[in-house]
């Protein structure tokens, strides 16, 4: 027996899927949506909210452009496994950025491309089932950017999502430039590979498959502690545990605090304020809380955001 959950969203219906049910309760994994709504037994297929992925491959070929463009649940444990899975390929990736949200029915989709490239395969099924399998779409052009994906539902010819890809979007910025020293020494050769990973900070990035120094920048203003706080849901006690708060201290904050953004506001506070000066940022704030599954995916994005803000500075 399956259910799903009745949601009114924009004046009009959508049918979300459950994951989960007990004789009392159902359990879905969206963390956008209010939790009103009636309970219903349906065979119609139902909308997910979802993202279209796209990484590129790096090679010496400056000249061809390879991407891989996954469908997937906007939840962050899927978008997760996803990055896993492409940092095991022997050839590396980088994600490309762009507006990923969208809105997948479970059906059948076509990826198609301005100018036309090689994609393979044809058409791709979004269910459940088939993106636990992590498939995707392979696109290859033999020209330089820019490219205009578009993702198109097969049975109803709308186009669900599109996207332009620029020259700029496809620099790895791993390869830039190193900065000029300030030291007045001067090393005799440059370092060895095996030194550098030694050396490495602690806060350098390693997601997608490439690794990416980000500079350390200065810790998060309570400004920016509040666009975290506003995106938060009702996980954001699960957030203060990964943060080294107790039951006892989260206590506190709402018997001092009515305003329910004012207390996680308050436990991102107390966070910041356990930090040594230069170890509040928002990359420190990322990396205590990336391994939590029900962090919602606009918390993630808020984050990097503020990170890629930083290191463009």
């Amino acid at each position: 027996m399956t259910f799903s959950v009745l949601h009114i969203k924009n004046n009009r219906p959508l049918i979300e899927p459950t994951v989960d049910h007990s004789g009392s309760h159902v359990k879905w994994n969206v963390t956008s949506l209010s939790p009103v709504g009636p309970i219903i037994q349906t065979s119609q297929g139902v909308e997910h909210h979802g993202v279209v992925l796209v990484y590129k491959q790096l090679g010496s070929d400056n000249n061809n452009y390879s991407f891989h463009v996954y469908l997937a649940t906007n939840s962050s444990s899927d978008i997760k496994d996803i990055r896993k899975q492409v940092q095991g390929y022997k050839n590396r990736y980088i994600r490309i950025d762009k507006p990923p949200t969208c809105k997948l029915d479970e059906g059948t989709y076509r990826l198609l491309s301005e100018p036309e490239g090689e994609i393979k395969p044809q058409d791709l099924k979004f269910t459940l089932a088939v993106t636990k399998m992590k498939g995707y779409f392979e696109a290859f052009f033999e020209q330089a950017p820019p490219f205009k994906l578009s993702l198109i539902e097969i049975n109803t010819e709308e186009t669900v999502w599109s996207a332009t890809i620029r020259e700029g979007d496809c620099v790895n910025n791993s390869e830039q430039k190193p900065r000029k020293r300030t030291s007045s020494r001067q090393r005799s050769s440059s370092p060895s590979e095996e030194e550098t990973a030694c050396k490495r900070p602690r806060w350098q990035d390693e997601s997608d498959g490439v690794k990416t120094a980000m500079t350390q920048g200065p810790d998060m203003s309570e400004k920016q502690l509040l666009q975290v706080a506003k995106r938060l849901g009702k996980e954001w006690k699960q957030v203060a545990i990964y943060l080294d708060l107790n039951s006892k201290e989260l206590d506190d904050i709402q018997a001092a605090e009515k305003d329910v953004t004012m207390q996680k506001l308050k436990m991102l506070v107390v966070w910041k304020g356990r930090r040594r000066p230069g170890e509040a940022t928002a990359h420190h704030l990322w990396k205590s809380v990336e391994d939590l599954d029900d962090l919602p995916n606009e918390v993630h994005q808020t984050l990097q955001d503020m990170m890629n803000n930083q290191t463009v500075k």
